[in-house]
């Protein structure tokens, strides 16, 4: 026995048809990538969300250049005959990221610490 099939075709998209499927394929992917509802939302979290990539570009330039500082100062400290760490300093520095910052302060300080330590 032999089994015939039969195709179907969709019907041809005119132009305006198909700009406004990509339009809505367009959006929609805005809004998957946002979680927006709408465009004009999507456009606004789309720019802030670059502001806030620009922002974290300049952070990790400023924690880079932390790290470089503080590893100077443990080679001054270490060619003077003084331990690597000084506990009392990032005492301080714990506090200040608490008081500016919050508890979740003290963990972010903890980690800048922690990237700044033994980088000789």
């Amino acid at each position: 026995m032999t089994a015939t099939t039969t195709e179907k075709t969709a019907p041809a998209t005119t132009a305006t048809e198909a700009t406004a499927t990509e339009t809505t394929a367009t959006e929609k992917t805005a809004a998957e990538k946002t979680g927006a509802r709408t465009p004009e939302a999507a456009g606004v979290i789309s720019g802030a969300r670059e502001r806030i990539d620009a922002l974290d570009d300049r952070i990790i330039g400023l924690i880079q250049e932390r790290m470089a500082v503080s590893a100077v100062i443990q080679e001054a400290r270490i060619a003077s005959g003084g331990r690597r760490v000084n506990l009392s300093r990032e005492m301080e520095v714990l506090g200040h990221y608490r008081e500016a910052l919050g508890k979740p302060g003290t963990a972010l300080a903890m980690t800048l610490l922690e990237l700044c330590r033994g980088r000789i």
